[in-house]
């Protein structure tokens, strides 16, 4: 860029002494300009630019896939009873259920639901038989501290290895 000189117009004593010298300021408005123009093109476009190829897909005649279940609660009650739903289950019955529900889905969500004065270990060796029956996907289900609304289930813990003492 040129700089320019400063004329003067009119023969004050002041203005003589910069009839010569260069501009020493350069005006970058119309730099911000062009910089804010070129920001909100880049800010319109970006969202519009697609990632990955464009293919045309196939047409299907195929099912929907179904939704997600709901999930499956067994409860312990302060007794230290396992329900299944509301159907109480024995010792003698609660692993053959849990086999056969396993069987139908094996990726069945299993939640356990525990008294607060349930011991650990009871919810602890229910929780290693829902393990052995199958099921892969276990969480707790635990209520907010501030209310009696329950929270949402604890991420699904690993695959129960191991036997029920």
């Amino acid at each position: 860029m040129a700089m320019g000189s400063i004329r003067s117009g009119g023969g004050g004593d002041d203005e003589d002494a910069l009839d010569g010298a260069p501009m020493s300021e350069m005006n970058v408005t119309p730099l911000v300009d062009v910089m804010l123009v070129l920001l909100i093109i880049f800010m319109v476009a970006a969202p519009l630019m697609t990632t990955g190829v464009p293919v045309q897909l196939p047409k299907t005649t195929a099912q929907k896939v179904a939704q997600a279940k709901k999930p499956l609660e067994i409860s312990i009650d302060k007794d230290g009873k396992p329900y299944l739903a509301k159907e109480e289950l024995t010792p003698e019955t609660l692993m053959p259920r849990l086999r056969a529900l396993a069987a139908e889905d094996p990726g069945q969500v299993m939640l356990v639901r525990g008294d607060r004065d349930v011991p650990y270990g009871k919810i602890m060796e229910v929780m290693g038989l829902v393990g052995q029956a199958g099921f892969t996907k276990v969480s707790l289900i635990a209520q907010s501290p501030g209310g009696a609304l329950p929270s949402a289930p604890a991420p699904a813990a690993a695959p129960a290895t191991g036997t029920a003492p």
